[in-house]
């Protein structure tokens, strides 16, 4: 069954190249060329992935964001938008995006993040349930659940995928190259700061033990059990 990707974008020109080259791989979309139609949409038609222009009519990108992440929706989201100044981009992710482009952006790259984050959601958890703790941070990998001294913590799709990956290797240092590898895909094209970005706002969310995250200079990262 064909995935379908949902367009939140208010320039025509934009909507209909995406929706040709989308088709053109496969993809079904849907549109939506305000920020009130958007989330309508997210809601009621449940796509697989959301590519959402920031400046927006009505509900600009980061609160649609911020309230499709509220609602506890793990669709991936990759942010589309004019500005290039960095704080935008760390906001964006921190709203709960998965991915974040700047226009004028190449449909190939677009098209390569889709690929890649809709093959990361597709992936079969573990047969047999699998918990594991560090610190007060709880992770169960059949529920996807993330609770740091019982209270739940809602992560993005990358949020989590890049937490499992440090907690399954806790006490190994991960390099950043395997990180981007197995989160972002061998395809992945953009900057590595997206990793530290991620880093940033995962640490932000588990609060007191986001400090269990450690930065091994010029290497990666280590999930360690020593605060």
């Amino acid at each position: 069954m064909a995935k379908t990707v949902l367009i939140v974008e208010d320039e025509r020109a934009i909507v209909e190249i995406l929706k040709f080259n989308l088709k053109r791989e496969g993809y079904e979309t849907l549109e939506a060329l305000d920020g009130q139609t958007g989330p309508q949409l997210a809601q009621t038609e449940d796509p697989d992935l959301i590519l959402l222009d920031v400046m927006l009519p009505k509900m600009n990108g980061f609160d649609i964001c911020k309230t499709l992440r509220a609602e506890n929706r793990t669709t991936p989201i990759i942010m589309l938008t004019a500005r290039e100044e960095e704080m935008d981009k760390v906001f964006g992710l921190e709203t709960g995006a998965d991915d974040y482009m700047t226009k004028p952006f190449s449909v190939l790259e677009l098209l390569a993040r889709v690929r890649s984050l809709l093959r990361r959601t597709k992936e079969e958890e573990p047969e047999q349930p699998k918990l594991f703790d560090c610190g007060a941070l709880h992770l169960d990998l059949e529920t996807r659940e993330v609770k740091v001294n019982g209270r739940e913590v809602l992560l993005t799709y990358k949020e989590y995928e890049l937490l499992k990956l440090l907690m399954t290797n806790a006490g190994i240092v991960t390099t950043r190259e395997l990180i981007l590898d197995r989160v972002w895909g061998i395809d992945f094209e953009g900057e590595s700061r997206t990793l530290d970005m991620h880093i940033k706002t995962l640490r932000q969310k588990l609060k007191e033990e986001g400090s269990l995250i450690k930065t091994v200079r010029n290497v990666g990262y280590i999930m360690n059990g020593e605060k």
